[in-house]
């Protein structure tokens, strides 16, 4: 194995770039592109990738750091040795991920520009269309920054789009007259996607009186386009009232550098109600919401007293009891804590336990195990519990549904694609499987272990983890006789397997022994009332304890 220096790349012309996050640590063992680290510009958020795969021998940076082209982040042991090292030298053009520059705003070529055109001092019609996003695919936009006939200048915030990394703002290329716009908020779009057209103004003496008489450009951070129409209404200003309820699946509308300055306060975006265009929070809604919350602090009432939110849990010094150590959350580990905690103070849990018998349902899965072998695929319990539970869904759509309260409408939904919790090294993932009413139980196992080892082995991608409608969670193989799952709202309920054991079961003449399965159903009393979650854990029951009711 040969040791490499892994270099920042080339930062697309930024001086210095703040690392936010470090993603792996001394001795972990990475992939070719595997993220390193985070950095943060002032337009956006970019993991730096691991130029070859190996182990990771040194981390020379922390988070905090400010680091520059060419600055050494650390040190890894390439698995393919000297050979592959020397290749990826040769490579490294091909391997960098894009500056953070060039991800917003595409250089220009001499197709897009002709000479002719630049010399005549007249204008031209040009299709903007969206620059290299560093891999990213179909990302949403969330805002539409211009309107047409806006007048606007050079690396003017056209839209914005939001990918499971970062929040970009796409800059025009050109300056001159917005036309048609050809995206809306929603469309998903891609690199070379069309966004709209323009009329450029070309340099000349034309050129040059227009751009004197042509409003400023917008100062580099501002978090809306400055340079608008003389029939555009007037910058909106920050409101009094900066306080909104955050509001479950919400997507937060703001900029890169609003974000981080919201991170520094330690101020929760979700709960800050913007002032900007279709909502979105500018820097003085930050600093308006921090200080409404020391006003409020300082005068003795506080969060709670105002019916915010919950009173912070100081710690003490713990080193006064004995030695400590402390490290950073894990992404997964943070993503999980935040949903969970979102959830349980958002949604109103009520558990429904019982006791399913699957004695017979155990005596036909191991039946099948030559089968199984055949096809190369274990017959596990847990298929059985996705098409129960599929079947339950069909039966009682109440507990397929999403609640729009901001809206005051239910979402009833026409599919069933259920989540399965996998517990990894890693943290808590749920792949989803979709379409479960519609697959038999040998297609389920074979996905639900293919989906299983995925997340083990940190692979799924972001689609395969969303879309659920409901979520199966087992600690069977742990043990446990009950406990409370949390429901992973915008779902509505979620199962709770723990490990089977014998019991005696009257029958009504004697005591026989069964195997019994507790469940544990944990449920939105908002959509679902308690009899309906009593009705769920019976069909449950019924289902595994005669499988033939799942041919009906």
């Amino acid at each position: 194995m040969s040791e490499q220096e892994i270099k920042v790349p080339d930062l697309g012309g930024a001086d210095e770039v703040e690392i936010i996050e470090l993603l792996v640590s001394e001795g972990d063992t990475v992939a070719e592109e595997d993220p390193i680290l985070t950095v943060e510009s002032d337009k956006a958020s970019v993991e730096l990738p691991a130029p070859v795969a190996g182990k990771v021998i040194r981390i020379t940076v922390k988070v905090g750091d400010k680091v520059r082209e060419g600055d050494v982040i650390g040190i890894v042991a390439a698995s393919g040795g000297a050979e592959a090292a020397s290749d990826q030298v040769e490579n490294d053009e091909a391997t960098q991920p894009a500056p953070v520059e060039q991800q917003e705003k595409p250089a220009a070529s001499s197709e897009d520009k002709p000479a002719a055109a630049r010399k005549s001092g007249g204008s031209r019609q040009e299709t903007v269309r969206v620059p290299q996003l560093d891999g990213f695919d179909n990302v949403p936009v969330i805002e539409i920054n211009v309107s047409e006939g806006d007048t606007i200048e050079v690396d003017d915030p056209l839209v914005t789009v939001e990918s499971d990394k970062a929040t970009m703002e796409i800059p025009s290329p050109f300056a001159g007259k917005v036309g048609k716009i050809l995206v809306s908020e929603g469309d998903k779009i891609s690199e070379g996607h069309e966004l709209l057209e323009m009329t450029v103004e070309e340099a000349g003496v034309g050129g040059e009186a227009e751009a004197e008489s042509a409003p400023p450009a917008k100062a580099e951070g501002s978090e809306k386009p400055e340079a608008k129409s003389p029939a555009a209404e007037p910058a909106a200003q920050p409101v009094a009232a900066t306080y909104a309820p955050p509001v479950p699946g919400a997507k937060v509308h703001a900029g890169p550098a609003v974000r981080k300055l919201a991170r520094e306060f330690g101020a929760d975006i979700a709960r800050i109600k913007g002032s900007g265009p279709k909502g979105r929070i500018l820097k003085e809604d930050v600093q308006a919401y921090v200080k409404g919350q020391l006003q409020q602090t300082q005068q003795g009432g506080g969060a709670v007293a105002a019916g915010a939110g919950i009173p912070g849990v100081k710690l003490p010094d713990f080193s006064q009891f004995g030695e400590i150590q402390r490290e950073g959350m894990s992404r997964i580990m943070a993503a999980t804590a935040t949903n969970m905690q979102r959830s349980w103070l958002n949604v109103p849990h009520v558990t429904q336990f019982d006791d399913a018998d699957i004695t017979d349902m155990e005596a036909f899965r191991k039946s099948q195990k030559a089968a199984g072998e055949k096809k190369g695929v274990k017959l596990t319990p847990l298929p059985f519990l996705l098409k129960a539970c599929a079947h339950a869904l069909a039966q009682l759509p109440q507990f397929n549904v999403a609640l729009d309260m901001e809206r005051k409408e239910v979402v009833r939904k026409q599919y069933i694609h259920i989540g399965i919790a996998v517990d990894t090294p890693n943290g808590l993932m749920v792949p989803v499987i979709r379409d479960v009413d519609k697959k038999g139980l040998w297609e389920l196992a074979a996905e639900a272990a293919e989906l299983a080892q995925k997340a083990r082995d940190k692979q799924l991608k972001p689609a395969e983890m969303q879309g659920a409608c409901f979520t199966i969670t087992s600690l069977g193989g742990i043990g446990g006789t009950a406990f409370t799952p949390i429901v992973n709202t915008p779902e509505v309920a979620i199962l709770g397997v723990s490990k089977a054991a014998m019991k005696p079961v009257w029958d009504g003449n004697a005591f026989q022994p069964r195997l019994m399965l507790p469940l544990s159903l944990s449920y939105d009393h908002r959509a679902v009332n308690g009899a309906d979650g009593a009705r769920f854990t019976n069909l449950l029951c019924e289902f595994l304890g005669d499988i033939r009711t799942l041919l009906l």
